[in-house]
């Protein structure tokens, strides 16, 4: 997802930049309203027209890769200069994400008894990268936004080595995982599309710029149909599970947050490097986990991923709002 943070202004006209911030700023409280409501939307859809929402089941990869190339058309060779500037934040985030959310997805898993298929689909939402929502979060929250963009784009690269290994060793204790076929999936779905809009950037910037404003809103319309289309061939089990599912989930994203600002602070990281991290491990790119889950494992193993898509942004969205006004409190003293 475009980072707000990311259009800079011109340094010749430092007039207009609070009008371009104000605008930002509303574009991006838009986004985190608006976003919740359309997955949860789909959501609805799949459950309630289940017919219909499995004729998009077979285009969820197709969806998702699509949503990784608008990422990688988000990101400049800036976003990754951090990692030289600032290495030990980036690594902290990075060790953070893919070693708090694995773990904490398992202790769920045990805590609450749940069964191997939906055991394994909270792990490998534990598993998956950070998702780029995580960037508006952390624009709105006052936290580091390029420190966010410089995560997730790190720990997105990151997924075909490290998803696969995760999941094999913990989600592979409930049932059968083929990690290299996993990991050439994400290969594809993944790596290579964020790449090649990386390059396409590269290549072409400024026709590239003319739409980064649609991008967010191509990428949560992609979101919403892997939604649909894992919800519907399971809307029936969902009825069953949904209340265990929604509380294996809420536990998971909330422990992700305290978690991992807990861990950054315990480095004796900043305040806003400590909120970015927190934001960092408990957004997850859940539709991964949801597409993945459904491929690997079954429909009912993908339900924790879609709850996921769902419940991240709303609590994303309090998470923004508590953040903001504790960080304007701070200010005002």
């Amino acid at each position: 997802m475009t980072s707000p943070a990311q259009t800079p202004a011109a340094p010749t006209a430092p007039i207009p930049e609070a009008p371009v911030r104000a605008g930002e700023e509303r574009s991006a409280r838009i986004a985190v309203t608006v976003f919740p409501l359309l997955i949860l939307a789909a959501a609805a859809f799949g459950f309630f027209v289940p017919g219909a929402a499995k004729q998009i089941t077979p285009h969820v990869t197709t969806l998702l890769m699509l949503i990784m190339f608008g990422m990688g058309l988000t990101l400049t060779v800036p976003d990754f200069a951090l990692v030289v500037r600032r290495p030990l934040p980036v690594l902290l985030g990075v060790v953070a994400q893919y070693g708090i959310m694995p773990l904490l997805g398992y202790g769920v898993a045990q805590l609450l008894g749940l069964s191997p298929e939906l055991a394994a689909g909270v792990i490998l939402v534990g598993c998956a990268p950070g998702g780029t929502a995580s960037n508006v979060i952390s624009y709105l929250s006052k936290a580091d936004t390029a420190l966010s963009v410089t995560i997730t784009s790190i720990s997105t690269l990151l997924a075909p080595l490290l998803t696969p290994l995760l999941t094999l060793w913990l989600a592979g204790t409930y049932m059968p995982v083929d990690g290299a076929k996993m990991a050439g999936d994400i290969v594809k779905i993944v790596l290579l599309p964020v790449l090649g809009g990386l390059v396409l950037r590269l290549l072409l910037g400024p026709w590239v710029k003319r739409i980064l404003g649609l991008l967010p809103w191509i990428s949560v319309l992609a979101i919403s149909g892997v939604v649909a289309g894992v919800v519907g061939p399971s809307a029936d089990k969902l009825v069953k599970a949904g209340g265990i599912v929604l509380l294996a989930v809420v536990l998971h994203n909330c422990l992700g947050y305290a978690l991992g600002y807990g861990f950054s602070r315990l480095f004796r990281q900043s305040e806003r490097t400590a909120r970015t991290v927190a934001i960092e491990v408990g957004m997850q790119n859940s539709g991964l986990a949801a597409g993945l889950a459904g491929a690997y494992f079954s429909p009912v193993a993908a339900l924790p991923g879609a709850v996921f898509s769902v419940w991240h942004n709303i609590s994303g969205a309090v998470l923004a709002m508590v953040l903001r006004r504790t960080a304007e409190r701070h200010q005002s003293y």
